[in-house]
């Protein structure tokens, strides 16, 4: 009896399988206010700092202050003006704010009154700049607290004839005329905040840089960020 040759099974082609990736969540940007009561003391007084972030991971401060929690208040003497600032970092990145304390002489004895700052060095020390996110206008939780503060101090008896100037402005990216528009909608969103906190209309103008005239030149998310706000100027 012959025997045969066994038919050759060709097995059937894998089939190559994919994975899709699962998309890595975008950490939120952490978020900063700060701001010291009272912005301006007599030597050898003591100031308020107060502070409040969201998102953060590390919150660190200059004027020796250094590593701090992420909400909190500390006391501090300042011996002379000084501008500290604060600033949070988290997976989404970093956010910085300012409070500066204004440090005047104190009156000579026998001298009554205390000295009173000039409406610049005020103005310098209470009115605060607010941010903006990327593409932008609205205002932010964050910036909300800094214009209440910004309205309380403009109410203040003595600086109610004070008038300024809110500029608009914006990062490097996009156009030239899309970001004068952007620049316009962040200072006038600014201003109509202000207005439904009391400062009358006439007291603030409003102009658009755009992406003229940045805070900061460095190309990176820290600096845009500086860049993406609306700027309070006293008019002399």
């Amino acid at each position: 009896m012959g025997t045969g040759c066994a038919k050759k099974v060709t097995p059937p082609p894998a089939v190559a399988t994919t994975e899709t990736p699962t998309p890595t969540p975008t950490a939120p940007a952490p978020t900063i206010t700060l701001s010291a009561s009272p912005a301006a003391i007599e030597k050898g007084q003591s100031s308020t700092l107060t502070w409040n972030t969201t998102n953060a991971t590390n919150v660190t401060f200059s004027g020796g202050i250094g590593t701090v929690e992420a909400t909190g208040s500390r006391s501090v003497s300042p011996s002379e003006s000084f501008t500290y600032t604060a600033r949070a970092s988290g997976p989404g990145g970093t956010a910085m704010a300012e409070a500066r304390i204004t440090v005047s002489e104190a009156p000579a004895a026998g001298v009554p009154g205390a000295v009173r700052i000039s409406d610049a060095e005020f103005f310098a020390a209470n009115i605060k700049d607010v941010f903006f996110d990327y593409d932008q206008h609205d205002i932010r939780e964050d910036a909300q607290v800094t214009l209440k503060n910004d309205a309380r101090a403009l109410l203040d008896a003595e600086h109610l004839r004070l008038r300024f100037t809110l500029e608009g402005h914006c990062d490097e990216r996009g156009s030239e005329k899309y970001n004068l528009a952007l620049g316009d909608r962040r200072a006038n969103a600014a201003k109509e905040y202000l207005v439904g906190q009391g400062i009358s209309a006439d007291r603030i103008d409003t102009i658009s840089y755009g992406k003229e005239n940045p805070f900061c030149t460095e190309q990176n998310e820290e600096c845009w960020q500086q860049n993406r706000r609306a700027h309070f100027v006293l008019k002399q």
